[in-house]
């Protein structure tokens, strides 16, 4: 039994000219019993039929397909897609062309669903950067407003307002700073200066920066046993303290009361090292934690902005740790507290 299926339009023509062919020689045996006529008649018959079949199909159907494959390409077709579409597109079967629009549609809809997804991202991204600005900013209107409508001759409230102008004003530079940074690291302007150092004297710093934050809050700031070490990394000195500044920063705010932020350093596989810092404060639910890279994305979002900072910290640290060419992550669980960890290389050989 032979199967329609696959079959190319050569095998099609010489299916259709030999089953005419046949009907048109048998009909003329069975009225003239002439062997040699119907011969005749089944050869010509067929050479005729097979060759009007094939430049129908060439000429008609896939020409028509041959349009379907210039749509799905979109481009202009250059001297090599030409000869393809004239000479091999045609050997193709219908399911193998059919199965390539399938794969181009699908092509499409991932295609689609991935705008939409960068649209809903984008919305959201700019609701969240307009909350950003115009807190700051009707601050900062308000008092003004107030200072020049009287408040400026009082002595008692003017300095007030001014201290609270000048913290808002710090919030919106800060706010700007952080853009600019992300942008430029974004576009990959800032070039890594990479020098070798040891990863716990870098700690020990950031601890020593902090020490005054830690110590309003009762935190312990402590390397973990077995971390003490030294471990020396390659990468840009400048880059990691802003990115370990950030991670213990947080760490402080987000930790509980007279708690504890340890870090951790482990040499994995001889060639990258990996940086923990935990906390044991309010730790974040499940399903926040695929998103607090995200440029402010906040999974409290009155509670952070309570607690303070622009929102775009972690998304700095992502972009730090991901032009190194290695990657951040986090584990936590709420009211256990949560652990801030990155990959970094380790002393070129």
């Amino acid at each position: 039994m032979i199967s329609t299926k696959n079959m190319t339009p050569r095998q099609i023509a010489v299916f259709n000219a030999i089953a005419i062919a046949m009907v048109a020689s048998a009909a003329n045996l069975l009225f003239s019993r002439e062997p040699l006529d119907s011969a005749i008649i089944f050869a010509g018959l067929f050479i005729i039929t097979y060759t009007l079949t094939l430049l129908f199909i060439q000429r008609f159907i896939f020409r028509k397909i041959k349009l379907i494959y210039k749509f799905i390409h979109q481009t202009k077709a250059t001297k090599r897609e030409e000869f393809y579409y004239k000479h091999i597109l045609p050997q193709k079967s219908m399911e193998e062309v059919s199965e390539d629009v399938e794969k181009w549609a699908k092509q499409r809809r991932e295609e689609v669903e991935i705008l939409r997804q960068n649209e809903a991202y984008r919305k959201e991204f700019l609701q969240n950067l307009s909350h950003e600005f115009k807190t700051p900013v009707f601050a900062i209107q308000g008092y003004v407003d107030t200072l020049l409508h009287g408040a400026l001759e009082n002595p008692s409230v003017n300095r007030k307002f001014l201290e609270s102008t000048a913290r808002n004003i710090d919030r919106l530079v800060n706010l700007i700073g952080d853009l600019d940074e992300i942008s430029r690291l974004e576009s990959g302007e800032q070039v890594l200066n990479s020098t070798t150092f040891v990863i716990q004297d870098m700690i020990r710093d950031v601890y020593e920066t902090l020490a005054i934050k830690a110590k309003d809050k009762g935190t312990r700031l402590l390397m973990k046993k077995g971390c003490e070490d030294p471990v020396s990394v390659y990468a840009d000195k400048e880059k990691i303290r802003q990115v370990l500044t950030n991670l213990v920063d947080n760490a402080i705010k987000y930790g509980k009361q007279d708690g504890v932020v340890e870090a951790s350093v482990y040499n994995t596989d001889g060639r990258n090292i990996l940086v923990e810092i935990s906390d044991d404060g309010i730790g974040i639910a499940e399903e926040h934690l695929s998103r607090v890279f995200e440029r402010f994305y906040r999974t409290d979002y009155g509670r952070s902005r309570n607690i303070g900072g622009t929102g775009l910290g972690l998304a700095i640290c992502k972009h730090i740790i991901e032009a190194h060419d290695h990657s951040i992550h986090v584990r936590s669980n709420p009211e256990v507290g949560s652990t801030f960890g990155f990959t970094i290389s380790g002393r070129p050989s």
